[in-house]
């Protein structure tokens, strides 16, 4: 009797690290997504200067810096 409760608290044990595991796995996904949304709200202004959509209609030049 005592392995069965032996083998139990070893499952329940095991589990229990497997759903901090995938906590802590889900909370890493939710961080990656924010900063990954941050980086393209940074770029998109860019890309649509780039591709004409902008407020200018032409990209300015590499020299054209002042």
């Amino acid at each position: 009797m005592t392995w069965i409760f032996l083998s139990v608290a070893i499952g329940v044990a095991g589990l229990a690290v497997l759903a901090v595991a995938g906590a802590r796995v889900v909370a890493a996904a939710r961080t990656l997504r924010r900063e990954v949304a941050e980086a393209q709200a940074q770029l998109e202004p860019r890309r649509a200067r780039l591709t004409g959509q902008g407020g200018e209609t032409t990209p300015r030049a590499a020299y054209d810096r002042g």
